[in-house]
């Protein structure tokens, strides 16, 4: 079998964690598959092409897309995986600590569209996958800043995919739950941290690595990015894993208060 008889990919913030596997999942399922990374790192045994490219860079940006078209001549699927976590009360972080995470989070995601959209519009073909989270359907205490990074990236996804659509292209969206990652490990801990937080945020990290620890594998994210990136007609989202079907259902059909409640159990919050 062809090993480029899917296209051309590239996938951001293919490292480590779900990024890589996704990586290597796309390679197995046809793809000529780049993959980026901050740092420089060597080519993956099984064959993922591994870039430097910061995604907060405009330059970086367009010399990765460059590259890689002088490389493959073409590029049929972009993911958007490359991210920061950061975890605290809202008030703790200062502004320019939420501008560098959405600048990441978000700005990174439109960065990289915005280089690649003239490409696939050209080849009349392309596919976007946005990876989003269930953190961008609920909310999440001592996460407000990087769940609105998430709330940002569907609003933006969904419109952009009515926009682009009779060019050729799809946006879609892909939801994890919690993945056994080493998320919890890089997260950035506010600049401002305030005592009046400091035994909720201990408590909401220690919920992270509990629930971590016992959350899906990368591999059951990295499947539904390539079902999204095959599909014929694909849907808007793509929700990966059961716990993340689960909230995406109680937060579309069951009553506010209901989520509510039990929102602040799950998070350990007195009622």
């Amino acid at each position: 079998m062809s090993k480029i008889e899917n296209g051309v990919a590239l996938i951001t913030g293919a490292s480590s964690g779900i990024g890589l596997v996704t990586a290597r999942a796309l390679r197995r399922a046809g793809y000529r598959v780049f993959g980026t990374s901050r740092k420089p790192m060597p080519d993956t045994p099984d064959g993922v092409a591994m870039l430097v490219c910061d995604v907060t860079d405009d330059g970086s940006v367009q010399r990765t897309i460059d590259e890689i078209l002088a490389r493959a001549g073409r590029i049929d699927l972009l993911v958007n995986n490359a991210g920061i976590g950061l975890l605290g009360a809202a008030e703790e972080s200062s502004e320019a600590q939420a501008k560098a995470l959405f600048d990441v989070n978000f700005f990174g995601v439109l960065r990289m569209t915005n280089a690649i959209l003239p490409v696939m519009r050209r080849q009349r073909k392309g596919r976007i996958i946005n990876m989003s989270s269930i953190l961008g359907l609920i909310p999440a205490p001592y996460n407000a800043l990087y769940a609105s990074t998430k709330h940002a990236i569907e609003g933006y996804s969904e419109s952009l995919d009515h926009e682009v659509r009779t060019q050729g292209i799809r946006v879609v969206l892909v939801e994890p739950g919690v993945t056994r990652t080493s998320f919890e490990e890089n997260l950035t801990r506010p600049d401002h941290p305030l005592p009046v937080y400091d035994t909720a945020r201990a408590n909401a990290e220690k919920l992270m690595r509990d629930v971590i620890r016992t959350g899906d594998a990368p591999e059951v994210v990295a499947d539904m990015v390539v079902k999204a990136a095959n599909a014929a007609s694909p849907k808007r989202r793509y929700t990966a894993g059961k716990a993340a079907g689960q909230v995406r259902f109680i937060r579309r059909f069951l009553p506010e208060s209901f989520v509510d409640k039990n929102l602040r159990k799950f998070s350990r919050l007195p009622a």
